[in-house]
């Protein structure tokens, strides 16, 4: 490889959901320290604000704004004013998501539409919102979607979650069709296991830990920072030939079930 500069995101403008914490919070910083100006999203903006200060410190512009994503209209609107704050759009990375372990016999209306209508639908209309501001901008853009290894196995008591991710996987396939020819590629990742908020009642049950190592060929768990490197690739234009893929960054899982 002759040139690295195609994984400098210097001059990119990124938006990134759920970046208060975990997954959001390091793909926010790595794309920063790649050279991007963020801008970052969480229903409370004042838990923003250890991603601000991260950003910050790296000599990049950080943004943050309330939003949820389960609300369209919010959405248009925090869409336009990222835009105008960051001077354009270049990069969305879709991470925000709900999870709650639940057998499907005690799944209930409620539970399924909070599920799905923030990793599904919001992850659609996020998509939809920031795909218009590239267009209008006659520019090209990427799209990043935060998919799941559900999105390719079933998990038990998982299965709204899993619905979702399945959906955003297939999602992710129709939009890079579909946006190719206005030059906006859509990509996904598909973490595998890592330790966040959202996933600590699993590593509190030493059983289960043990049990999921012997599933993984590395034989470890993720480190939020594994993930850095495939963001950076699929925002850059080192994946510029890449879209409608989903990449599994699971230390092997899926290969080996």
């Amino acid at each position: 490889m002759s040139d690295l500069s195609q994984f400098d995101l210097t001059g990119r403008r990124a938006l990134v959901t759920g970046a208060s914490r975990g997954i959001g919070q390091t793909i926010a910083k790595a794309l920063a320290t790649a050279g991007a100006d963020v801008a970052i999203t969480a229903r409370s903006e004042h838990a923003l604000q250890k991603t601000v200060d991260c950003i910050r410190a790296l000599g990049r512009a950080a943004f943050p704004f309330a939003l949820d994503v389960t609300d369209v209209k919010s959405i248009d609107r925090t869409v336009v004013e990222v835009a105008k704050c960051l001077g354009g759009l270049d990069v969305l990375v879709n991470n925000a998501g709900v999870e709650e372990v639940r057998t499907s016999l005690s799944v209930d209306e409620a539970l399924w539409d909070r599920i799905v209508d923030t990793n599904l639908k919001g992850a659609f209309f996020c998509a939809r919102a920031a795909a218009q501001s590239m267009a209008d901008a006659k520019h090209s853009g990427v799209i990043i979607n935060l998919c799941s290894l559900t999105s390719h196995v079933g998990i038990p008591t998982a299965v709204p979650y899993g619905s979702s991710k399945s959906g955003l996987l297939g999602m992710t396939r129709a939009l890079a069709a579909e946006w190719a020819p206005i030059g906006i590629r859509v990509n996904a990742i598909a973490p595998g296991y890592f330790r966040t908020a959202m996933t600590d009642v699993f590593y509190e049950n030493a059983g289960w830990q043990e049990a999921m190592l012997g599933k993984i060929p590395l034989n470890r768990f993720g480190d939020l920072s594994d993930l850095e490197g495939t963001v950076v690739f699929l925002a850059s234009d080192a994946s510029r030939y890449i879209t409608g893929q989903c990449i599994a960054v699971d230390g092997g899982f899926l290969a080996s079930v």
